[in-house]
């Protein structure tokens, strides 16, 4: 068996990936294998299909970017789901997540996989529940066997990281039934996952059994990413018991992955109320031991379908700040309706914005630096230069009224160029 990214690490070997994400970081080979060793960064790989865009995750590297895609019952083109992964690398996603649950399921994954460069992240519980369907079964009926095969068959496939959701235990159902919540069970896998142990009266088979599907992740070298199947959906439900719960019962979890040399990330809410976020963000950080944190969005107010983008980047970029790793995008289809390469690319950008604007508050060189060049180029009225330094390069298209002497805002009472001049002829005198 072929030694995982971390053991690797944990020997001081170096490999293909870590060298390319200590380029593309800035950061010494040397510390970044500290760092995976440490379970503190992660590099999702896959050793059937390497990618050629590697990413790190993790302490002191910039904040990334997932887009999720993928089909559902009733709307499945394999056709327009590669091009929703084009747009969104286009566009700046660092990972992308297939998330398919029509009857295309593993086509469209095929596909996918065949076709990105970069690392691909899964639900296998998805698509054990979509074979249910296709052969007239309920997802209640699935067996134990069923669940860990989809993990083995997408590590097989060549799948870089897969969530699962482990922390979701009898203990913490309780605690979530006995509680209330205002939207009960948003994770689509976490309602699966509940069904699925309230009608056969068992533990969640991924806690009970950690040990199986860490030898799977093994076999393949996969990330887990430890999923939060009671993730708040609503402000109301934010940082409650059912929720911390799960949160202590992933920060065991992460313990035995890095025992077996098994790269893992743990996955955090969700909806959560502006000034909740950094409280949500560093418990995680304390009772998960550093693990690479991976939120979604969190979104700040339940109040605005149609903008949950801007939403999500406004939750993002706090959460960034506080010390989260990882932001899943939100489109502005969340919660209305199947999103199209247009909704990705615009929850892409938006997430990017918010992934930077952490990364300035981590004092991250690299973002600093970007801001600084930004500035002085616009000082200079320099707009190839602005251009080159954006997040933004597409919204730089040709203006005919824009030039040295100003935008088409101000024209010749550009205030820069204004107190240029008038502060060069004082100097002058």
């Amino acid at each position: 068996m072929s030694r995982t990214i971390m053991e690797m690490a944990s020997l001081g070997e170096t490999c293909r990936e870590v060298q390319l994400v200590s380029r593309d970081e800035g950061v010494e080979e040397q510390e970044l294998m500290r760092l995976i060793a440490q379970g503190l960064c992660v590099i999702p790989r896959s050793l059937t299909k390497p990618k050629d865009r590697p990413v790190g995750i993790g302490q002191g590297l910039r904040t990334k970017v997932n887009a999720n895609i993928g089909t559902s019952k009733g709307m499945s083109s394999v056709e327009e789901e590669l091009k929703k992964l084009e747009g969104a690398v286009s566009a700046g996603a660092h990972t992308v997540m297939d998330l398919s649950t029509g009857d295309d399921a593993q086509e469209v994954l095929e596909a996918v996989l065949d076709r990105s460069q970069v690392p691909v992240g899964t639900v296998p519980l998805y698509f054990a529940a979509v074979r249910c369907r296709l052969q007239g079964r309920k997802v209640v009926d699935m067996t134990v066997d069923e669940m860990f095969h989809a993990v083995e068959l997408h590590g097989r496939m060549g799948v870089d990281f897969v969530t699962v959701h482990t922390g979701l235990t009898r203990n913490a159902l309780h605690h979530l039934t006995s509680q209330g919540r205002v939207t009960n069970i948003v994770s689509r896998g976490g309602s699966i996952l509940a069904a699925w142990m309230i009608h056969n009266d068992r533990e969640n088979p991924f806690a009970e059994d950690f040990d199986r599907l860490l030898e799977i992740a093994r076999r393949w070298d996969m990330t887990l990413s430890l999923g939060d199947g009671l993730r708040p959906g609503s402000g109301s439900d934010a940082t409650d018991r059912a929720q911390v719960a799960e949160l202590l019962e992933l920060g065991r979890q992460v313990k035995m992955c890095r025992e077996a040399k098994v790269q893992a990330m743990v996955e955090g809410p969700g909806h959560v109320p502006l000034g909740q976020i950094r409280t949500n963000v560093e418990l995680q950080k304390r009772l998960c031991q550093g693990a690479p944190f991976y939120v979604l969005g969190p979104l700040v107010t339940d109040s605005a379908p149609g903008m949950d983008h801007l939403v999500g980047a406004i939750g993002g970029a706090v959460a960034a700040s506080a010390g989260a790793d990882f932001l899943c995008y939100v489109t502005p289809k969340e919660h209305l309706g199947f999103p199209s390469l247009e909704d990705v690319v615009e929850g892409v950008r938006a997430s990017l914005v918010a992934a930077h604007v952490g990364d300035m508050e981590k004092g991250i060189p690299w973002a600093l630096e970007r801001d600084r060049i930004m500035s002085e180029a616009r000082g200079a009225m320099d707009w190839e230069a602005q251009r080159k330094a954006a997040l933004t390069p597409w919204a730089f298209q040709q203006d005919p009224h824009r030039s040295q002497e100003g935008c088409a805002m101000c024209g010749p009472l550009c205030a820069m160029r204004i107190a240029r001049e008038a502060i060069a002829s004082w100097k002058k005198v």
